[in-house]
């Protein structure tokens, strides 16, 4: 088994905090991970992704051809990677600012409204990990308990601070995508 994920977005949008804990998370759960992050020379605002591979066995390369997930946070992400995702694979938007839609009609979308939800929550920063919320709920491989205690190691010395809001957002995105009717299957 092998899983291979793209997160894309711009610098600032903690596009390569959501690939890097989701790479720990999974190999706190046991996997074999790859991490292997891409961005623009600008700190914020400029492009960034990155791509994760999780599998049961070792992994000859970090490079994911037609990933089954991509996870993007802005519009600029959704041109770029709609066409390299396999067939039959899911690809989440974060609905707040995303007001384009994939042309591809062969993979699933999931339209999380990470911004507003975040807001809600006290917190618009923490969009991503509501996002990794809704992923790992589709994708099912790292038990939420196992990523939030992976977010805390990661987190360190900010935990205390912000770990309570992170848990909230993760479980938010968690029990969207369970409750949510906005999925759509192209055909």
């Amino acid at each position: 088994m092998m899983v291979k994920t793209i997160f894309s977005g711009f610098g600032g949008q903690g596009v390569l905090m959501m690939g890097y804990s989701f790479a720990h998370g999974a190999m706190s759960a046991g996997y074999h991970v790859t991490y292997l992050p891409s961005y623009g020379a600008e700190v914020r605002g400029g492009t960034a992704n990155c791509t994760v591979a999780v599998a049961d066995e070792e992994i000859a390369s970090p490079v994911a051809s037609e990933p089954e997930y991509i996870v993007a946070l802005n519009n600029p992400s959704v041109q770029t990677f709609q066409n390299k995702i396999a067939a039959g694979g899911s690809m989440f938007l974060n609905s707040s600012i995303i007001d384009v839609s994939p042309n591809r009609k062969d993979i699933t979308i999931y339209e999380i409204p990470a911004g507003e939800i975040s807001e809600k929550l006290g917190n618009p920063r923490a969009a991503n990990v509501v996002m990794m919320g809704a992923l790992l709920k589709k994708i099912g491989l790292v038990p939420p308990e196992i990523y939030l205690k992976s977010l805390e190691t990661i987190l360190g010395k900010k935990k205390k601070a912000i770990m309570e809001i992170n848990e909230k957002a993760f479980r938010a995105g968690y029990d969207f995508l369970t409750l949510s009717k906005k999925k759509k299957k192209r055909s």
